[in-house]
């Protein structure tokens, strides 16, 4: 079963002819998909049977029941279970021991309708929709509503169990809200309505209140295909994904359709899964469904969670100390790679920096291959790679002379957009799926988007690469350390004019703002 590419984009997400597989089946209708990142095993809920699944390497088998009909759910930083019940109208948070509260039923003193899918943003805070699928024969137990209106609420950061959600949507705004999902950078949220066949997108405020709600997407229907508005997640790029007819439709962040997931059967909710998060999980109606994708999901703060807790930084960062034969351990789920100016007129023969001795010491430090073995690896583990590029246009306009670096970039042409000089070196091309930040300072941080995409994937350990050792590698190294991300140096992944100029970046001034160490170590630290 093919996919459809509406958009070349859409193949940087997903092959076309990606096969989807079906790891369980028999079921009465599947719903609510969520991986544990830590045990690796994805639970789904099988609602109108009353009963809560796991899946993992075993295979598929019972996990709750009876499971209080629950549909959506998620974790929180702690790694607690939220669930949306819909046989008691409550969002529930089950602690790992298996201890259960109720965290919202009621609103303005009445019962809510029937919670029905859940996200956390990184303050902390849980948001959910309260459609009444709940109430009727089927999905949930018949009986009133007492609301009279379905609407979209918001447990605030240190709400106390059984206190009253915030309403965060007009309260007619919405005929059946269903799946809601925040932007990679929390500042939008998504929520689709069933019934209307739309999704609307909003502005998120720093107190938790929306604001200028717009429609996104509208006509999410066919009329000889069976699926509707229903689950629905953010990419790690902003792309909305959503159930709809025949599978799961995609749309760029500016609300263009760009391809159509095929599911064999109706769908009702997804999430990525994996040890990479690149398998895509899909309940739709008797059966769970996977393909794999090329992109992982919005980083949600569950998945930086550890046994017990989030981690401190010391204990995920460096296992190593003075004197200590403990080898490096890194979380790669933490970590990002950048690969900084590796570019042609920095340090290949023929570029326009090549007279002060850099091809030669990059040849030296074997930069190139080393970094392209290191990336590979960050690839395979879903570590996002970084490409920063000094990039200028033609005459460097914006760009200062308040320093002789800028100033040889002026003098020798360097660095021009769309030029060879400017170009990345053979070996360390972006490939698909890699993230490029521009800059036209030394500092990757200064005047780029670096720090948005960090965020954006929730990473705060740095693995620095490039160019040059003593100049953009310690001026990187020294505001990561200012702005606490956790530097690391592979020193034989960097390069600058000679070994001199290296060695005394790496022995003095980098040793006190990151960890310097070597490829084969990093790569071995990654797991």
């Amino acid at each position: 079963m093919a996919h459809q590419a509406l958009d070349p984009d859409f193949r940087r997400l997903i092959d076309e002819h990606a096969p989807v597989r079906q790891p369980g089946s028999g079921f009465t209708f599947t719903e609510g998909p969520i991986w544990h990142p830590v045990e690796q095993y994805l639970l789904f809920s099988d609602m109108p049977g009353d009963v809560r699944r796991r899946f993992d390497k075993s295979g598929v088998r019972e996990w709750m029941r009876p499971s209080n009909m629950g549909n959506g759910m998620t974790y929180d930083s702690d790694l607690n279970l939220l669930v949306c019940e819909h046989s008691t109208s409550s969002v529930a948070r089950f602690r790992p021991d298996g201890r259960r509260e109720v965290m919202a039923s009621h609103f303005e003193g009445r019962e809510l309708n029937s919670p029905n899918d859940i996200c956390v943003k990184s303050d902390g805070s849980i948001w959910f929709t309260d459609p009444w699928y709940g109430r009727m024969p089927g999905f949930g137990v018949e009986r009133p509503r007492e609301l009279g209106w379905q609407g979209v609420f918001r447990l605030a950061p240190g709400h106390k169990p059984g206190a009253e959600p915030q309403l965060v949507v007009e309260r007619y705004m919405f005929t059946m809200p269903n799946g809601l999902c925040f932007s990679p950078d929390e500042s939008l949220l998504y929520i689709n309505d069933t019934e209307q066949a739309n999704i609307r997108v909003f502005d998120v405020q720093a107190d938790g209140k929306l604001k200028n709600g717009r429609v996104f997407a509208s006509g999410i229907r066919d009329s000889l295909l069976a699926g509707v508005p229903d689950g629905m997640k953010c990419d790690a790029e902003g792309n909305v994904w959503c159930t709809a007819p025949g599978g799961l439709w995609v749309y760029n962040p500016s609300g263009k359709l760009i391809g159509k997931v095929s599911i064999p059967e109706l769908p009702a909710n997804f999430h990525w899964g994996g040890p990479d998060w690149r398998t895509l999980y899909v309940c739709a109606s008797t059966s769970l469904y996977a393909v794999d994708v090329k992109v992982g999901p919005r980083n949600e703060p569950f998945m930086r969670a550890r046994a017990g807790g989030s981690a401190s930084r010391a204990e995920a960062s460096v296992a190593q100390s003075s004197g200590a034969d403990e080898p490096l351990r890194l979380d790669a789920r933490r970590c990002a790679l950048i690969i900084q100016d590796m570019q042609n007129d920095v340090v290949m023969e023929g570029g326009a920096f090549a007279e002060s001795g850099s091809p030669q010491h990059c040849r030296d430090q074997n930069a190139i291959a080393n970094i392209a073995r290191l990336a590979d690896r960050c690839r395979a583990l879903g570590v996002p790679v970084i490409h920063v590029h000094f990039l200028v246009p033609p005459g460097a306009r914006g760009l200062t002379l308040n320093a002789p670096l800028f100033e040889g970039v002026i003098d020798n042409a360097a660095l021009v957009r769309g030029t060879w000089g400017g170009s990345p070196v053979d070996g360390l091309v972006p490939e698909d799926g890699d993230f490029v930040v521009e800059k036209m300072r030394m500092s990757a941080w200064e005047g780029s988007t670096l720090e948005t995409v960090l965020k954006a994937e929730g990473r705060d350990m740095i693995i620095e690469t490039g160019a040059w050792t003593n100049m953009s590698i310690e001026h990187t190294a020294r505001t990561g350390a200012d702005k606490g991300y956790v530097m690391i140096i592979p020193e034989d992944g960097c390069s600058t004019m000679n070994a001199d100029w290296h060695n005394a970046s790496i022995n003095y001034a980098l040793q006190n703002v990151s960890l310097v160490t070597k490829t084969d170590e990093v790569i071995a630290a990654l797991g």
